[in-house]
């Protein structure tokens, strides 16, 4: 039998069902360029398909310059950043006329005297906020600060990873080890429209709620300003058991765990100082309660300092908050293990596909939580530099909130085809979300949900 056949136009032709990273931009850094994200600063089983944004990594010190005009500060548009990626699988720059990436206010160092390599994990956001964005600090590196300009005013958030650790550790990890969202320790600056840098520096709740904490880090972290001038110094967590901050405004924020914030005036520069608990300046394993020298303080402010939406707000009024809980929209939210600092790298992360455990969020008194206190060690606290990688990522984990006194959670959701769609409409925000700031600054008064507290298994 004779069959006709159809010559197609090229425009009926089907691209491929997924968009391909930029690679002619060295200010990019590609995240698990091997995995199904392909270096998009997205989980590593989370492909870039048509009709999504796909968010970007940039080198340190950089932050991303491109998300959707149309995205905001309400889960789920919030995810909604990076280059968009058309029908044709074809990618688009929101703004054309901006680079990728453009360089931060420069008004944090990451010092790391602690004499191991360790990693810096920011979250990406405006994307599903996983901890995929690597510094590594080796003896000191400039992280990123958004100003003003930056999505919606917000700061940019960190997991400091311990001593021995790499750019591999920037993943959402697994219990047993302390890296990644499991880390001790988290910090954030952003830099508002009058030049000032607020830095904040606390523990992360994730880990004071795991078996984790019986283990004590074997480093500390302070905030010091070499110039002089800072507001809220001291500003320091020397490792102890009772979670509390060396700091004359220290607040307690998420999860019931402890934070400080200085402010640093403009043009002036604050290093967060990574330290050894024992007073060594190698890598050693000796462990001390010890603490180190605590940083020159300016004299303190008597009010609160706070970071804009999306970051911190510092002293607040109400002891926990609450935080977003995507609890029945199914949307891509694991989380990947990262690249090296500047070029692609090809670490393994095992991504798993998990059915979705769509319960619905419930609400937790973070007071109830026991806390039987075990004997802690100081041993350990050196990094593995490989960690599988996690589903569940909770969105909106930093975003901020002051309509209830209590912390929603939610059960981990399993990953599902990918992120939000491309033209964000108008959506009910979420329960957790009700009080969120859209661009606006946050104040005194305003509690922040800083991290969320548990959401995996």
């Amino acid at each position: 039998h004779l069959r006709s056949h159809t010559v197609e136009s090229p425009n009926s032709i089907v691209k491929r069902g997924t968009c391909a990273f930029p690679t002619d931009d060295p200010n990019l850094v590609a995240v698990t360029p091997d995995a199904e994200n392909a270096g998009w600063a997205m989980s590593p089983d989370q492909p870039c398909k048509p009709g999504h944004y796909c968010p970007i990594a940039c080198k340190p010190g950089m932050v991303m310059a491109q998300w959707s005009p149309d995205s905001s500060y309400s889960y789920p548009s919030s995810m909604d950043g990076g280059l968009y990626c058309d029908e044709d699988g074809e990618v688009h720059k929101p703004f054309p006329n901006k680079p990728y990436c453009v360089e931060g206010t420069g008004a944090v160092v990451a010092v790391n005297k602690c004499g191991e390599p360790m990693s810096w994990c920011q979250t990406v956001l405006p994307g599903n906020e996983a901890m995929l964005i690597p510094t590594l600090v080796e003896d000191q590196a400039t992280i990123a600060v958004p100003d003003t300009s930056y999505w919606c005013e917000t700061a940019a958030h960190y997991y400091i990873n311990p001593p021995g650790s790499s750019v591999a550790d920037c993943v959402w990890g697994v219990s047993s080890k302390p890296v990644g969202n499991w880390s001790p320790y988290v910090a954030g600056a952003n830099t508002d429209g009058d030049g000032n840098t607020f830095v904040k520096l606390g523990w992360n709740p994730i880990w004071q709620d795991s078996a984790l904490k019986s283990t004590l880090p074997s480093f500390g972290v302070k905030i010091e300003c070499p110039d002089g001038g800072c507001n809220g110094l001291p500003c320091e967590i020397s490792p102890n058991s009772d979670g509390s901050v060396d700091s004359k405004e220290s607040a307690v924020g998420a999860g019931n765990a402890a934070f400080c914030v200085v402010t640093v005036p403009k043009g002036g520069v604050a290093n967060i100082v990574a330290y050894n608990v024992d007073g060594s300046s190698g890598g050693s394993d000796s462990d001390s309660d010890s603490d180190s020298g605590s940083s020159s303080s300016a004299a303190p402010s008597s009010t609160a300092h706070g970071l804009k939406a999306g970051g911190f707000a510092a002293l607040a009024e109400k002891p926990t908050s609450t935080t977003a809980a995507p609890s029945s929209t199914e949307v891509s939210t694991t989380a990947a293990a990262s690249t090296t600092e500047v070029a692609s790298t090809t670490a393994a992360a095992e991504s798993t596909t998990t059915a979705a455990e769509s319960t619905a969020a419930e609400t937790t008194d973070a007071s109830a939580t026991a806390t039987t206190k075990a004997a802690h060690s100081t041993t350990g606290g050196k990094a593995s530099s490989t960690a599988r990688a996690r589903p569940s990522v909770n969105p909106g984990m930093f975003h901020e909130n002051g309509t209830s006194p209590h912390q929603t959670t939610a059960a981990p959701s399993g990953p599902s085809a990918t992120q939000a769609d491309s033209a964000p409409v108008t959506t009910t925000t979420k329960k957790g979300e009700a009080g969120r700031q859209q661009g606006s600054t946050a104040f005194a008064g305003l509690i922040v949900a800083f991290v969320a507290a548990a959401c995996f298994l």
